[in-house]
């Protein structure tokens, strides 16, 4: 288990990293971390993986604190944004390097760049963006570790390899029942594969909770009506209100049978409920604290 217990994080310049975060993470959960840019998402990642130490609260993971432990940090692989390697360094030198600190299965990491038709022995200083990503992906999976800390982890995949990528990360939670912890902006990917997910917005988590859950409790209408319909006549809140011409489009929180009871009150020419998806979840719930507005 990993537990954040009001952590706070300030950079040299000043700059906020993180405020006050609490945050705990089960065995095997796949979780979301989910935000703005700038948001705290990398910073939060880094002081889990023990990157960086936090100037107030504390990270445990298993009941260990994790900066400056070995033993911890043993437990987990970190991918970050922008990965480090030395220029002349071949996917075969980088995985002889990982061998050293990890319990390395080297057949399961050959496999992948083979999926990813990587040459182990061309260096990596050669490859695009997207084939740097592959090589540390393979490495992460070829590691089997208890965490797995992803951070912007879609960046510079094509389509076919963030296929291959997730399938490969399923197969490891349920091979190892491995906690996977994943930062990134594509939400319709995590959807696919993330159980919960936590919200980072002004440095801390606002909210989290389980994504299947979460989604059942908000409710998307679409309807259009002879008259102008305001915000102010539905007869409850909303999360988010968008009128264009006679059709609104209505997200609120509630009992979808009350919602659309109160909606037909107000005579529409026709209404339908549509389905919410994560980013739209996303956005209701930084829309509805004053974010974007």
């Amino acid at each position: 288990m990993i537990v954040f217990d009001h952590v706070s994080k300030v950079y040299s310049n000043g700059t906020v990293g993180l405020d006050d975060v609490n945050l705990t993470i089960q065995d095997g959960e796949f979780v979301a971390i989910i935000g703005r840019s700038g948001a705290g998402k990398s910073t939060l990642l880094r002081l889990m993986s023990g990157v960086l130490k936090a100037d107030e609260g504390e990270i445990l993971i298993d009941g260990e604190s994790v900066y400056e432990n070995e033993n911890a940090k043993k437990k987990l692989f970190f991918l970050p944004d922008d990965p480090f390697y030395t220029p002349n360094l071949s996917s075969n030198g980088l995985a002889e390097l990982y061998k050293t600190f990890y319990n390395f299965d080297e057949g399961r990491y050959l496999e992948y760049l083979e999926k990813f038709k990587l040459n182990p022995k061309a260096p990596i200083r050669n490859f695009s963006k997207g084939m740097k990503r592959q090589v540390f992906v393979s490495l992460a999976l070829a590691v089997k570790p208890k965490y797995l800390l992803l951070d912007e982890a879609f960046d510079g995949l094509d389509p076919l390899a963030r296929l291959v990528f997730k399938r490969g990360v399923i197969d490891l939670v349920e091979e190892t029942g491995t906690a996977v912890i994943i930062s990134s902006h594509s939400l319709r990917e995590l959807e696919d594969i993330c159980d919960s997910y936590g919200l980072l917005d002004h440095q801390t988590i606002t909210c989290s909770g389980d994504i299947e859950a979460d989604l059942n409790k908000i409710h998307k209408f679409q309807a259009a009506y002879d008259a102008e319909i305001d915000e102010e006549i539905l007869g409850f809140d909303c999360l988010s209100f968008n009128r264009t011409g006679r059709v609104v489009r209505i997200v609120a929180r509630g009992n979808a049978e009350e919602i659309e009871a109160k909606l037909r009150a107000l005579n529409p020419l026709f209404i339908e409920e549509i389905p919410v998806d994560f980013e739209e979840l996303f956005s209701c719930e930084v829309e509805s604290r004053g974010y974007l507005k």
